[in-house]
């Protein structure tokens, strides 16, 4: 394979075709936060979204697919005649490159112009137009993108029309591989002859630079040759982009059916689980897309199954945030056993760092289970681990899981103990940040997670039926944290009475929302205001920090899950309306992202876990309290007259919640379990234990 540029840039190490350009993110400036103009896409179904393509050009967007072998990165651009082209990048998270470190998967990209010839009546089709010295130089116009777990895209070619392509492009459920489909249709009165040339390419990193043996990258055309396609009749060509190991290995003879259907059946199945219904089509149609984002980001290594944020640089690897903290507790309800294993196996593996000494558990577990990155300090990790591990092992309803995870959370908690300083709070010399923003040497989040963590580790250690003295005293030490979190934090910032994030801090911060996902409202009302306000709130959500431009949608959506928790259905409403308006149907889609400016706003995969908790645990308030036990605290939206959340699998059940609002305030809640119908009458905002 002749391969003509390398990209210089710490987390690409092959790639064939020239110089990879991660294309800017069009970012459309909308000030007004109640509404949302000019949408780019359309809600085709609650599983489909489509942008007919007519004007707004030219526009360019990336997306990220992902199975348990391959994570497909698609950069897609349509030029100002609707001309398309394609980037596509491979990354293979468990061939490992050396030096060993967070980012070496291996990882390659492929241009338009590496990819086979296309002869149409023997006339060459090259970069999506005919080659003037043979044909007309009409370009190939694009109508129409459609993503419904898989991207297509439809166009048509030469002047006539009469010729139209769709392209496909997916990855494989649990191969090595990735498939774009090219489905030729004959829309004239004349056979159409046509070809695709057979290629097949390959590329070897060093032996010396190969972690586990030789590695091999191969692209592979399926179906290629000489075909006659009759009037109203079609064609399907493929594309293979595949990774083995082993010089001796033979590659893979993908079907392109075969692997579409499987690939269709994985996401049907995750949109099957945990389904929102609800009068808000936007909403249900992103939570819909949520858990898909969150789900298929589970990669099968060397270590078990490790859920990975993404983004072109998180693979094969586990961080105390984004799958201990934010990602993990959502599996708890979701019912996907793939998902549910990668949850136990991340806990698992952070147990394997316990010590007696109380050293602290590394930050992130890397390169499938064998390495650590430990580079930002002390980020509240131990808070972050067992805040999420004792939620996890509730809603999970398993008693034989929880003991697994008993110790884990139970020695976080200690290594807190002997971290709170003589104020009273937690030390950490980070957050998770990780120094990009001012956090001194004690923050909010740190505090509050560890506060969530005891109320949880009381509530498991009594499900567990462990010593009343020990569940005594976690209840008694997230009393005293609460009270300490309102004496160090509790401040009138930028005259909203609300927290400063660290001592010394007197500018707002996104993270003061974090006390009202743990239920702590004694600033609820200046905290909201300070949310919601100018200083805060952008076209993007919220700022890090009130007056910057860098936003990252973790605070955002802890903000919003927050605010229902709190009963602020007003306000909350509205801005989730616009933020998933923005995320869903705008110019970057369809996922929530990971931040701006820095990853140019990576389709990261545990937000869309934490977009997926403000309808679990903020709207409907769920606060699981045992293993077959949840405190439910309804906070609907005043404009809707009923919410459904079905096939939910916690609590060591399969169930369905159905609120309807009877009058003003007043709920009617069913829980359907097994085909029988349970009736509660709840008012809204206010406390319900249910026992199932």
């Amino acid at each position: 394979m002749n391969c003509v540029g390398i990209r210089n840039a710490a987390h690409f190490y092959f790639m064939i075709c020239f110089s990879i350009m991660i294309i800017p993110v069009c970012l459309e400036a909308q000030r007004n936060t109640n509404r949302v103009t000019g949408n780019r896409w359309s809600i085709e179904s609650q599983e489909a979204i489509r942008w007919n393509i007519t004007d707004r050009l030219p526009h360019a967007d990336h997306i990220e697919m992902s199975g348990q072998k391959i994570s497909l990165w698609l950069q897609y651009n349509i030029d100002g005649k609707k001309t398309p082209s394609f980037t596509r990048t491979f990354v293979f998270p468990s061939f490992r490159l050396l030096p060993a470190r967070t980012i070496a998967s291996m990882m390659y990209s492929v241009e338009d112009e590496n990819l086979p010839r296309i002869i149409i009546n023997d006339k060459l089709l090259r970069k999506g137009v005919y080659n003037a010295t043979v044909m007309d130089d009409q370009p190939e116009q694009a109508k129409t993108v459609k993503f419904d777990g898989i991207l297509s895209l439809e166009s048509t070619i030469g002047t006539s029309g009469i010729l139209a392509l769709k392209r496909s492009f997916f990855p494989s459920v649990d191969k090595a591989i990735a498939i774009e489909k090219l489905v030729f249709i004959n829309n004239g009165n004349q056979p159409v002859k046509l070809e695709m040339e057979f290629l097949q390419r390959e590329v070897r990193p060093a032996a010396e630079r190969a972690s586990e043996g030789p590695l091999r990258f191969i692209i592979s055309t399926i179906n290629d040759g000489l075909k006659m396609v009759a009037p109203g009749d079609s064609v399907v060509f493929g594309i293979s982009y595949q990774a083995i190991a082993g010089a001796s290995s033979t590659p893979i003879h993908a079907g392109v059916m075969e692997e579409e259907s499987r690939r269709r059946k994985r996401v049907e199945d995750i949109s099957n689980l945990l389904r929102l219904e609800s009068p808000d089509t936007v909403l249900n149609t992103m939570f819909n897309f949520a858990k898909l984002r969150g789900t298929e980001s589970i990669f099968d290594t060397r270590g078990g199954l490790m859920h990975g944020p993404g983004g072109l640089r998180y693979y094969a690897a586990i961080w105390a945030n984004d799958q201990a903290e934010y990602i993990n507790p959502f599996f708890a309800y979701l019912g996907d056993d793939i998902a549910t294993k990668s949850a136990m196996n991340s806990y698992r593996l952070f147990a394997a760092y316990m010590n007696p000494e109380y050293k602290p558990i590394p930050s992130s577990i890397i390169n499938e289970g064998k390495g650590i990155w430990q580079g930002a300090g002390d980020r509240g990790d131990m808070a972050m681990i067992a805040y999420g591990a004792g939620r996890f092992a509730l809603a999970n309803g398993n008693a034989d899981s929880a003991k697994v995870l008993w110790p884990l959370i139970e020695w976080c908690l200690e290594y807190c103990k002997r971290k709170i300083n003589d104020e009273g709070v937690v030390w950490s010399n980070r957050d998770e940040l990780e120094g990009r923003f001012p956090s001194g040497n004690a923050n909010l989040n740190t505090s509050c997670l560890y506060y969530d963590g005891l109320l949880s580790a009381a509530m498991l250690a009594r499900s567990l039926g462990k010593n009343e003295k020990q569940v005594k005293d976690y209840i008694q030490r997230a009393a005293q944290m609460k009270s300490n979190i309102e004496k160090y934090f509790g401040a009138t910032v930028e005259g909203f009475n609300t927290y400063r994030y660290y001592k010394g801090n007197d500018t707002l911060r996104s993270w003061i929302a974090t006390p009202l996902v743990m239920d702590i409202f004694d600033r609820k009302k200046g905290t909201i205001d300070a949310l919601f306000s100018e200083r805060l709130w952008t076209e993007d959500g919220l700022a890090t920090l009130a007056g910057n431009s860098t936003f990252w949608d973790r605070s955002t959506l802890y903000g919003l899950r927050g605010a229902f928790a709190a009963g602020e259905k007003a306000k909350a409403y509205d801005f989730l309306k616009y933020y998933s308006q923005r995320r869903l149907l705008g110019d970057h889609v369809p996922y929530a992202v990971e931040a701006y400016p820095e990853g140019n706003q990576r389709h990261l995969s545990a937000e869309s876990g934490l977009y997926c908790r403000i309808f679990t645990e903020g709207i409907l308030g769920i606060r699981p309290v045992g293993f077959n036990a949840f405190n439910i605290t309804p906070n609907l939206p005043v404009s809707w007259n009923f919410m459904r959340l079905k096939n939910i699998h916690a609590f060591n059940k399969i169930f369905d919640i159905e609120i309807i609002r009877k009058n003003g305030n007043v709920l009617t809640m069913y829980i359907l379990i097994n085909g029988q119908k349970k009736t509660y009458e709840l008012k809204e905002g206010e406390k319900t234990t249910i026992k199932l």
